[in-house]
């Protein structure tokens, strides 16, 4: 199994890649962290362990606590997944508002970069860690319209390479994975799914003509935690059906 007695911490858990990635890693053999902010909720963990058994609900939710929590139960942190999802609010640029724009820098770029920040000490004293930014292909191409969202995931992407070579001494890696047309509830809720006319209009788009499926965006992160991805850091893996 490609992550054996792997302890990976996967954020968001509940939405975006959040419920592939721990399907995948799972049925690897990784111990899965889950953080969400609805983990504050009793109810939510049980819940979410019964729906996966193995997987551990933690319910810190603010970075430094999270971090503290994962180490304390489990030691060490073998890879931080930050799956890091925020609406993709169409935005032209007359209609462009800061607020949103600023929102969508912390979800999708200063959360995640604290979090890499507090877990990088500890992986740099194994000497050993993966990081990856679950964040869009968007920017690899660019959206009419969607400048907002598209740049708060280019600095995403643009933290990946930095990061690359300051961590890589320490024989940790940081890579992205750009998504794009796969399926979940967070960029394509049901309602969009059974439209067939825009179904019809939105995969004309996509070389291989169809959505991706969670279970393979989870497959990508897995693998870019892996040992196999040892020799790969800073790189964006475009997961978009070769449309970027």
């Amino acid at each position: 199994m490609l992550l054996k007695d792997r302890v990976i911490l996967i954020t968001n858990v509940e939405k975006f890649a959040g419920h592939g990635t721990t399907e995948v890693a799972l049925a690897q053999g990784a111990t899965v962290l889950a953080h969400d902010p609805s983990f504050q909720e009793p109810s939510a963990r049980r819940k979410y362990e019964s729906h996966y058994p193995g997987a551990h609900a933690l319910s810190a939710v603010e970075p430094a606590a999270l971090v503290e929590l994962a180490l304390k139960r489990h030691g060490h942190i073998d890879a931080l997944v930050n799956n890091d999802a925020f609406p993709a609010l169409r935005a032209p640029l007359a209609e462009a508002r800061m607020e949103d724009f600023r929102s969508a820098l912390e979800a999708m770029a200063v959360q995640p970069l604290r979090l890499t920040q507090l877990v990088a000490p500890s992986m740099r004293q194994r000497k050993s860690g993966r990081i990856v930014f679950v964040s869009s292909a968007a920017p690899l191409r660019g959206l009419a319209n969607y400048a907002p969202y598209v740049a708060a995931r280019a600095a995403a992407n643009g933290l990946v390479s930095s990061l690359a070579k300051e961590l890589g001494r320490d024989g940790i890696t940081v890579n992205a994975v750009g998504s794009n047309y796969v399926e979940n509830p967070d960029y394509f809720p049901p309602q969009l799914l059974a439209n067939a006319e825009a179904m019809a209009k939105m995969t004309a788009q996509i070389p291989l003509g169809r959505l991706g499926k969670s279970a393979e965006l989870g497959a990508a992160i897995c693998f870019l935690c892996s040992d196999g991805a040892g020799f790969i850091t800073g790189h964006v893996l475009p997961h978009a059906g070769g449309w970027a």
